[in-house]
């Protein structure tokens, strides 16, 4: 007798406690849709992490995770959107580490502030950027390269994807810490920047590893440095740099989820908390992995930390090499 009711007791407590949150009017997070808002064209490196992502988290609440590809601007029309979305954690931004950390380092007039309008949710995915020449090409290594660009300033092309894009930061990094000089052929882009370079078009190309992995099987393109200060888990082969003499140089091409100021704390904990769960799973890491990237989950305060950290490094190097977007 004694045991029922105690069974009783606690379903009894049980239903106190749901009724209890009921009534105090906090809605279950989320109740329908939540939309990931992504700066760039499909099949990027940021599109392919808000994909992958939202997918897992579709699962995980049952409600769809919408994503909506609003390219141009170089960022600043999917950033812009988010700052002025409803505080209501139903429309996110999948940010790359050049909407947060390059573009205020870079432009004069930006329509929004990272730390004012911006709450960090977590760390997502990161994939070295890499310097990168084709299987014939007479480059051999990183050494190679900076003996031709002193013997000739100028006159060596390097393909990026773009004008202001973190691997153009990366190019103008290599220079500065190199007291060389190299020539910018930007492109619309990793895939238009990736065939350049296969088809002889420059001789050598920075750009995300995810760009180059799948011609680095059949040997068609060779790595011959990465821009990050260590070594990538993701091909521990690949020597960095820093241990070809580049000093300084530390970039990688990371991404990371925000929401408008203004959205609840306890919503953004509860976001942080879901996307560290799902990055975590096996299934995504390896999605990621299948992609050339690795996911990297942390805590807002970690986030935030990382986006104030490059912006200052990003800003000193912008100036000191010139730098600039017309």
């Amino acid at each position: 007798m004694l045991k029922v009711l105690r069974a009783a007791a606690l379903l009894f407590a049980v239903a106190a406690s749901a009724a209890n949150a009921q009534s105090s009017g906090a809605p279950a997070y989320p109740e329908r849709p939540v939309r990931i808002l992504v700066p760039y064209a499909p099949g990027g490196i940021t599109d392919i992490a808000a994909r992958i992502l939202g997918a897992k988290l579709g699962e995980v609440w049952g409600h769809q995770v919408v994503i909506e590809n609003r390219s141009g601007g170089n960022g600043l029309i999917a950033m812009s959107a988010a700052v002025k979305a409803d505080p209501d954690g139903y429309t996110l931004v999948m940010a790359s580490g050049g909407d947060v950390s390059l573009n205020p380092a870079l432009l004069e007039k930006m329509p929004y502030d990272v730390v004012r309008d911006l709450v960090p949710i977590s760390s997502v995915s990161d994939a070295p950027i890499v310097l990168a020449a084709t299987k014939n090409s007479p480059y051999r290594s990183v050494a190679d390269v900076i003996a031709a660009a002193k013997a000739k300033p100028g006159g060596i092309d390097i393909g990026t994807p773009g004008v202001g894009s973190i691997t153009h930061l990366v190019l103008e990094w290599l220079a500065l810490s190199t007291a060389t000089k190299f020539q910018n052929v930007p492109f619309k882009g990793g895939g238009p920047a990736v065939q350049a370079l296969i088809s002889g078009v420059v001789p050598l190309a920075i750009l995300a590893s995810s760009s180059v992995s799948p011609y680095l099987q059949d040997g068609s393109l060779r790595v011959l440095g990465i821009a990050s200060a260590a070594r990538s888990a993701l091909n521990p082969d690949w020597p960095t740099l820093r241990e070809q003499g580049v000093a300084e140089v530390d970039a990688s091409n990371w991404t990371a989820l925000f929401a408008p100021k203004g959205t609840p704390d306890a919503i953004i904990d509860k976001l942080n908390a879901d996307v560290v769960k799902a990055l975590n799973s096996p299934e995504v890491k390896a999605r990621f992995a299948s992609g050339g990237a690795q996911v990297i989950p942390s805590t807002p305060a970690e986030l935030a930390a990382r986006q104030q950290r490059e912006l200052a490094i990003f800003k000193s190097v912008v100036a000191k090499s010139g730098m600039h977007v017309e």
